[in-house]
C-alpha cells in the first residue's frame, strides 16, 4: 500500500511564521500538559484517552495544515469536519472555553509573536464555538 502525497499549500504564511512542524509539535506538547494540570480543564481532559499519543499526531497534522503547511490532515483523513469529529462528546460553553484557556496558555508558552498569537486565538475561538453541540448557538435573530 503506498502512502499518500503530501501536498503543501501556501495560501495561509502562518505556518512559517509559526515556525513549521516543530513548533506546532511543542504547542500540542504545551496544550495537552496545560489540559492536565488546570482544574477548569478536567471535563475536557476526560474526554480523551488516557494515552495521548494518537490524539498528539492527529492534532499536530491539522494544526499544521490548518496554518498551511503539508495537507497531510486531509491526505489521511479527509475533509475535517470538525463538529462531526467532536458529536460523541458533550462539549457545551464551559468545555468551549476551557479548551481555548489551555489553547491560550500553550501559545503563551510556545509562540513568542504577539500579533500572531492574537490572531491565532481569534480563529480558533471560533472553532471552539462552532463545535459545541449541547447549547444552541447564536445564530438566530430576535424580531
Amino acid at each position: 500500500m503506498s502512502a499518500l502525497p503530501v501536498v503543501a499549500v501556501s495560501t495561509n504564511p502562518h505556518y512559517e511564521r509559526f515556525g513549521g512542524e516543530p513548533a506546532v509539535r511543542r504547542l500540542v506538547d504545551a496544550f495537552y500538559a496545560a489540559m492536565d494540570q488546570r482544574a477548569d480543564a478536567r471535563t475536557i481532559r476526560a474526554m480523551h484517552t488516557s494515552d495521548l499519543m494518537h490524539t498528539k499526531r492527529v492534532l499536530v497534522s491539522y494544526f499544521c495544515e490548518w496554518l498551511g503547511g503539508p495537507r497531510q490532515y486531509s491526505a489521511e483523513r479527509g475533509q475535517p469536519r470538525l463538529r462531526r469529529v467532536h458529536l460523541p462528546f458533550a462539549v457545551d460553553e464551559a468545555a468551549a472555553v476551557a479548551w481555548l484557556a489551555c489553547m491560550q496558555q500553550a501559545l503563551d508558552e510556545t509562540c513568542a509573536d504577539a500579533e500572531l498569537r492574537a490572531a491565532l486565538m481569534t480563529a480558533l475561538s471560533k472553532i471552539a464555538h462552532h463545535v459545541r453541540n449541547t447549547e444552541p448557538h447564536s445564530t438566530h435573530r430576535s424580531p
